[in-house]
Parts: C-alpha cells; sequence; structure tokens
C-alpha cells in the first residue's frame, strides 16, 4: 500500500558535492522556482544509513528477515519527513548522497538525479583557508587541536582539509567513487565558475537535466531562504551567500601562493565543462 496517494507523491533530487561550491546559492537560486523546495545541509540521509545500519542487527529481523520491510520503512522516512511541504520538487542537500546512491535508488525505485557543485580545488582550499583566519583569534577548530603541527603552516592546513576523513578530501573522493561507479549520467557538476560566470545557461543545464519547464531566474537578486546554524561547525557566515550572482576572481594565489599549484591537477570535470 503506498505511504501517499499518487497524485501527492514528490519527485525527490540531491544536491551532493564539493564544500565552498556554491551549494548554498544554487539551493537559494532554485528555492525561487514555487515547485521547488530547497534545504540547508540536511540530516535526512544519515537518520536513513542509520535505520538501514541498524535494521539487520536486530535479532528480530535476523530471525525472520524482511528486506521489502526495510525499504519501505526507508521510504517513509523520506516521504514522511517532507510530506508537510505543499510543493512537488524536493531538493534534499546533504554531501552523503554521493555516497548513497545504490541506497536511494533502491529506495526511490528510479535512477537518481544529483545536482553536484564543484569548484577549483585550490580556491576552495582557500575557502577554508580564509574562514580558519577568521577565527583564528578567538578560539580553536577540532581539527587544529587534533592535527596541531600541521596547523601551524596555509600548507599543513590545506594538506588536512584534503585528509579523506576531513570535508574536501571526503567530499572529492565520493565523487570520484560515485563516477567510478557508473553513475557518470546521474549526475550533472555545475562548476562555481562557471554558475557565477553565465547562470543563465548553467541553469538551463539543470533544467534540461532534470527535465523541469525552465524558469526565469532572477540572478541579480537572490533572496536567502535557507539557513543554518553555523556556530556549530565553528565557524561564522559559513552558509552566508551574496544576493547578486557575480563572479569572483581567483582567491588561491594570494590566499595560498605556489605550494597550492599541485592541487589544481585534481580539477578533473575542468576538461569537460
Amino acid at each position: 500500500m503506498p505511504l501517499q496517494p499518487k497524485s501527492k507523491q514528490k519527485t525527490f533530487h540531491f544536491i551532493s558535492g564539493m564544500p565552498r561550491s556554491g551549494s548554498t546559492l544554487l539551493c537559494n537560486i532554485l528555492a525561487q522556482n514555487p515547485r521547488f523546495h530547497t534545504t540547508g545541509t540536511s540530516g535526512i540521509m544519515d537518520v536513513m544509513f542509520g535505520v538501514r545500519n541498524s535494521w539487520d542487527n536486530l535479532i528480530e529481523f535476523k530471525a525472520a528477515p524482511d528486506e521489502a520491510g526495510k525499504i519501505r520503512v526507508l521510504r517513509g522516512i523520506l516521504e514522511n519527513f517532507y510530506a508537510p511541504i505543499d510543493k512537488p520538487i524536493i531538493f534534499d542537500k546533504c554531501r552523503g548522497w554521493l555516497s548513497l546512491i545504490e541506497m536511494a535508488e533502491r529506495v526511490l525505485e528510479r535512477k537518481v538525479k544529483i545536482l553536484v557543485p564543484v569548484r577549483d580545488v585550490r580556491d576552495v582550499l582557500a575557502s577554508f583557508e580564509k574562514l580558519w583566519r577568521a577565527t583564528a583569534a578567538t578560539g580553536q577548530l577540532g581539527q587544529e587541536s587534533q592535527n596541531y603541527f600541521k596547523f601551524q603552516t596555509a600548507a599543513g592546513r590545506a594538506e588536512v582539509w584534503m585528509q579523506p576523513d576531513q570535508p574536501v578530501g571526503l567530499a572529492y573522493n565520493r565523487l570520484v567513487d560515485a563516477i567510478g561507479r557508473g553513475y557518470s549520467d546521474r549526475l550533472l557538476l555545475v562548476d562555481y565558475n562557471a554558475m557565477t560566470e553565465n547562470p543563465k545557461k548553467i541553469f538551463a543545464d539543470i533544467y534540461k537535466f532534470l527535465d523541469e519547464k525552465p524558469f526565469e531566474h532572477n540572478f541579480n537578486h537572490v533572496e536567502q531562504v535557507t539557513w543554518e546554524d553555523d556556530a556549530v561547525h565553528g565557524f561564522r557566515g559559513l552558509h552566508d551567500i551574496r544576493s547578486k550572482v557575480e563572479p569572483m576572481a581567483p582567491q588561491w594565489p594570494t590566499v595560498l601562493g605556489a605550494f597550492a599549484e599541485r592541487y589544481g591537477r585534481l580539477n578533473f570535470w575542468k576538461k569537460t565543462t
């Protein structure tokens, strides 16, 4: 029995990519379309992930496996969480979705569509460096206390951010792996520089990818409708956006310097975007 009448079922898409790459801006531009609901960083994927992982550890389900029941419960978590939203298209933003495409497709019973914000890795690292400098005078990040000696230099801080268990390295590895698993057709890489330099073209590409009717967005005044308490991450203004979409000059040459050049080879998407 379906959890909702067919006519009320929503279409779920995901936003999952690199940090500091315009995902908050992307969500708030999309939110101008009255058919779309976008989120700040969402935790519903982690709830589903936890249920999936604990399900088979219960002795009752070990004794009486119910794979179909598990999928219904996971689908119910997603659908019921967004049930109060009176919009047909939901964009759930969470960087973890790239690692859980298989689960998402089993739950939704279709191929997923994921918008993947990306940005020159050097500028992603420069953005983290600028955030660190803005907060270093009055506080210490968890990463700094755990990597004190590496945090003594900008090069060392960049190395920490690129570790596989840290924001940049984890997100990058998830993207590379999703492509390696054969899911390129589910992904639309949205380059930050391209989006800010020519937003009209990029959003035309997005609507084509989503099979949605084009919508006239206002790129000169983007109202921020998604909010997060950035204090929990140790940074101020982590998810603030500028109201006007306009390009930024590369930050890494002046913020990081020559050592960052080696990270430029990681920008594999620049060959195709």
